[in-house]
């Protein structure tokens, strides 16, 4: 992953603030909403163990691949075509990080490569390095999250504005509580651009 580390730590906190979140979610939000938060938080968690701005081991792109790969397979078993979308994202974002390791002499092949960029800082100039995966479908993956992150945006906007018309403080905390796990969805939308855009 190319870019300062600061990014990359970030990119860590959002993903476990998001998958904290939403496991906390599964354990005692509505039944109904149990199995997408279980979902949302792992992948929340899966994004913010490949952001990890450390040189890992390199054997951890692999094991990214079979396990995003393996969720991307149940969800799409499953019909749940945004979460095949993200873990089939996230294994083509951990094959990607191994092209480079082995086409560089030097680079690790997570997207902890950002840990050679912050031995000044993070903000000092960097050789840039041949960027991973394939442009056209980087190009495809960033169009559809551009477009999950903006639809999934403004379809919380209402819900804002009906949690402000209820008469009853149960009510607000009934909308206000339906609206998170669709706002990390939404901040993990926006950490798939992040990782995309520095692959």
């Amino acid at each position: 992953m190319h870019g300062p580390v600061w990014v990359g730590w970030l990119l860590v906190l959002l993903g476990a603030a998001a998958g904290a979140y939403c496991l906390v979610r599964a354990r005692s939000g509505p039944a109904a909403q149990r199995g997408e938060a279980r979902g949302e938080g792992l992948m929340a968690l899966g994004m913010a163990a490949m952001a990890w701005p450390v040189a890992p081991p390199s054997w951890s792109p692999w094991l990214f691949t079979a396990v995003f790969g393996a969720a991307g397979l149940w969800a799409l078993a499953h019909r749940h075509l945004h979460h095949a979308v993200g873990a089939l994202a996230m294994a083509y974002m951990a094959l990607a990080m191994v092209a480079p390791a082995s086409q560089q002499a030097g680079h690790t092949g997570q997207m902890g490569q950002m840990a050679q960029m912050g031995q000044a800082g993070g903000t000092g100039p960097v050789a840039h390095s041949v960027p991973g995966g394939v442009p056209l479908l980087t190009g495809l993956l960033l169009v559809y999250f551009t477009g999950y992150v903006l639809a999934a945006g403004v379809r919380l906007v209402p819900a804002a504005g009906a949690g402000a018309g209820k008469g009853t403080a149960g009510g607000a905390a009934g909308v206000a509580g339906a609206g998170v796990l669709p706002a990390c969805r939404v901040a993990m939308g926006i950490g798939m651009l992040a990782m995309l855009l520095a692959l």
